[in-house]
């Protein structure tokens, strides 16, 4: 495809976002707001595609079909096998009909009421979490609310969820973490092996406890999935099987982990929206969706043009990407009152930390009983919240979340 076939409009002197500057991987809304003002949809030359900001760009990206989820295997292929089998049959990079199709195989299984089942048991493992942190810390001594209960309560929410053994649960997080540094732009060849490898033995895991659940089903979801079957007799493979369950932790547990970070350091820093929240329990729901928005835990979704697209003004040509930067369109004025505010009793809240359209995430209702479960034990078992130092930040931008967070806490 010639370059003639790209339209693209200078619309400023320098890139919309620099990536490579680490004071946008810190805070990169005050980036947006300047591109917005700009264009709400621009070209990047370094990343090679479109950058939707605005509300309407993003959610345009996210529901036209004529964008898609286009998976190309990384290349070379013998080097990425295991990578790619992963993604070749997620549901997250399929189109329809095979997206479809997976969907509602998938749905079928969620459909049992695994998520209602296990809330009970999320809110007490949420308490025992928290109780464990309060205990530790006694008011003086400083812990880690990341490892001490954002990281440990989705990875076992997932596993409990799949019916993962107490045993085999320590081996998802670094997995999971290590396959999704693959989405980061200026990846090291350390980075990409590391992928592959952690690939390749998650993928073996499965295969393994997939098989023990076909000759001993059990209650899980795991077992669910590979029993379920519709109208027509249809069932998932086995690859699929093995990939939805591998996008369960790595989507599950990310996103809950980093909103989780995220949002209570966005608390701490607005003492009188926590203290808004301390009086009034009631708004947890609300603020978690508000703590999605103010501070997204993804923040750049790619799609790829199936033939030539207008979104915001720029024509996006076949074969060309545009990604939707989702902390941006959730900061968006045209849509949000004062998108800049933290207000935990906001209302009108049409973020899109959670996408839209086919693609809507499909373990949402999941993630909001971990964070209500997880915000409302702090709130209930802590009487004092304080940062115990500045919290530090992962120096990645698409997946947004932090290094640690410092704090000390008073029964």
């Amino acid at each position: 495809m010639g370059s003639a076939h790209y339209a693209r409009p200078v619309t400023a002197s320098a890139p919309p976002l620099d990536l490579a500057d680490p004071a946008v991987a810190a805070d990169p809304y005050p980036s947006f707001a300047r591109a917005r003002a700009v264009a709400p949809v621009q070209w990047h030359e370094g990343l090679g595609l479109w950058l939707a900001f605005t509300h309407a760009g993003s959610d345009a990206v996210l529901r036209d079909r004529r964008l898609g989820r286009i998976w190309r295997d990384k290349e070379p292929a013998e080097r990425f096998e295991s990578f790619n089998l992963v993604h070749r049959n997620a549901i997250l990079e399929m189109e329809p009909p095979d997206h479809t199709r997976l969907r509602r195989l998938i749905s079928a299984a969620f459909a049992r009421g695994h998520v209602e089942r296990l809330r009970p048991w999320v809110e007490d493992l949420a308490a025992a979490l928290v109780d464990d942190l309060v205990e530790r810390s006694g008011g003086t001594t400083p812990v880690d609310v990341l490892s001490g209960m954002a990281e440990e309560l989705p990875v076992a929410v997932i596993a409990e969820l799949l019916g993962v053994p107490d045993t085999d649960r320590h081996l998802l997080r670094p997995w999971s973490n290590a396959i999704v540094k693959m989405y980061e732009y200026g990846r090291t060849t350390a980075i990409e092996e590391s992928a592959e490898r952690a690939a390749a033995e998650f993928v073996a895991y499965l295969r393994e406890l997939a098989a023990a659940r076909r000759r001993a089903p059990g209650e899980d979801l795991l077992s669910h999935l590979v029993a379920v079957r519709d109208s027509e007799g249809d069932r998932l493979t086995e690859d699929e099987l093995v990939t939805t369950c591998i996008l369960l932790l790595n989507a599950g547990h990310e996103a809950t982990v980093n909103v989780s970070g995220n949002g209570l350091l966005a608390l701490l820093e607005h003492p009188d929206q926590l203290r808004r929240l301390r009086d009034d329990p009631g708004l947890l729901p609300t603020a978690i969706e508000e703590l999605m928005r103010f501070d997204s835990p993804l923040q750049l979704f790619e799609r790829t043009a199936t033939e030539d697209v207008e979104i915001g003004g720029c024509t996006v040509a076949r074969g060309q990407k545009i990604a939707a930067l989702l902390g941006s369109a959730n900061r968006d004025p045209a849509v949000f009152a004062d998108p800049e505010t933290l207000d935990v009793g906001r209302t009108d809240n049409r973020h899109i930390s959670f996408g839209a359209g086919v693609h809507f995430c499909i373990g949402a209702p999941l993630a909001r009983v971990e964070l209500q479960a997880s915000f409302g034990a702090l709130l209930h078992r802590a009487s004092r919240i304080e940062l115990a130092r500045p919290a530090r930040r992962r120096p990645e931008f698409v997946i947004r979340g932090l290094a640690d967070l410092p704090v000390v806490l008073t029964a």
